[in-house]
């Protein structure tokens, strides 16, 4: 059985493992006060062209944006996202448990414009009953987005200008930046996003590491106590150094996005075969999700060999669903996958 279910199916990158294992006993500081997470630190912010930021390394994607959107908003604040981001449907309303309502937006192809983002803001302070609502504290997007989706770099500045003139902070989540910055389809970079947002993460979770997430501000108001927050969310890993060798491994020689643009490269090769054997995709992506339609009947054929998720019904007798490469997905999963699209 090949596994296409999602990108967090294997474990670690063997270079990140073989130095865990070459620095299991050596004795660090704790909690993320240790030198390699220095190291990784000053590695991000190079790459970022952000020297001032402060990078902060979380277990988990989930901890990870409820600890930053808690942090940011007022108790009388809401996050504005797409109706299919993540925090709205992927994490069991943690956002909502920390006492901010998700304010969720339309979006067939899991983006937001700048055009509904301020819409939602001027509908909100145009209300005469605007103090009996939740107010827009802020912009949670993601890049990719769950539907394997892009921002461009245009796209980007239109929404941080919104942002900006609204004086609310934008939030990227990077669960999967890594595969979106390696995207041919891209023309965003590290730096873009640094520049451009509030607040981000990257992601290592699925992205190479055996967990992590590495939470980058650039907006000095936003900094204040981020690490009490941590710790009150549980997200202050005693030994802090395990997140710090994964991120210094990553960014040691482009790893990082080595190891993307091999997911992105086998993504676009199934994206091809869906495409030459007359299949339509649910979304135009360009990264390592493929959301292809197909016959229920052709489904259920190539479950037989293949693990792969169930996105959505689309008539009586055809359903969407996700192919999702990874860092680790080896060419003959991929190849054997593409001969049996073939055959079908």
């Amino acid at each position: 059985m090949f596994q296409f279910q999602c990108d967090y199916t294997e474990g670690a990158h063997p270079a990140i493992l073989k130095r865990m294992v070459d620095t299991n006993f050596e004795q660090t500081a704790g909690y993320g006060e240790d030198i390699y997470c220095e190291s990784a630190r000053e590695k991000i912010r190079r790459l970022c062209g952000a020297p001032a930021a402060d990078v902060h390394f979380l277990v988990g994607g989930t901890q990870a944006n409820l600890t930053v959107i808690s942090a940011v908003l007022r108790p009388h604040q809401g996050v504005i996202a797409a109706e299919s981001g993540h925090i709205n449907v992927h994490e069991t309303g943690a956002v909502e448990a920390t006492g901010h309502k998700v304010l969720a937006l339309s979006s067939r192809d899991g983006k937001l414009t700048a055009k509904q983002v301020e819409g939602c803001i001027s509908n909100h302070w145009e209300d005469e009953n605007h103090e009996h609502m939740v107010q827009p504290g802020m912009v949670y997007i993601s890049h990719s987005t769950e539907n394997g989706t892009l921002y461009s770099r245009k796209e980007l500045e239109a929404l941080k200008e919104v942002c900006e003139k609204a004086g609310i902070p934008l939030f990227l989540d990077g669960a999967r930046l890594g595969y979106g910055l390696a995207s041919e389809a891209s023309d965003l970079e590290l730096s873009d996003i640094a520049r451009l947002t509030d607040v981000f993460y990257i992601g290592g979770t699925k992205v190479g590491a055996l967990f992590g997430e590495a939470v980058v501000i650039t907006n000095p108001l936003l900094k204040k106590d981020f690490r009490y927050l941590i710790k009150q969310h549980g997200g202050m890993l005693a030994k802090g150094r395990l997140l710090g060798i994964q991120f210094d491994t990553l960014f040691t020689d482009e790893l990082y996005f080595k190891i993307s643009r091999h997911a992105d490269d086998l993504a676009l090769q199934l994206r091809q075969a869906f495409q030459e054997k007359g299949y339509r995709l649910w979304f135009d992506s360009y990264t390592n999700q493929q959301f292809p339609v197909l016959p229920d009947a052709h489904i259920t054929k190539l479950r037989e060999k293949y693990g792969f998720a169930f996105w959505e019904k689309i008539d009586e007798t055809h359903s969407a669903v996700r192919f999702c490469t990874s860092w680790a997905t080896s060419r003959e999963a991929a190849e054997a996958l593409i001969t049996d699209i073939g055959r079908l």
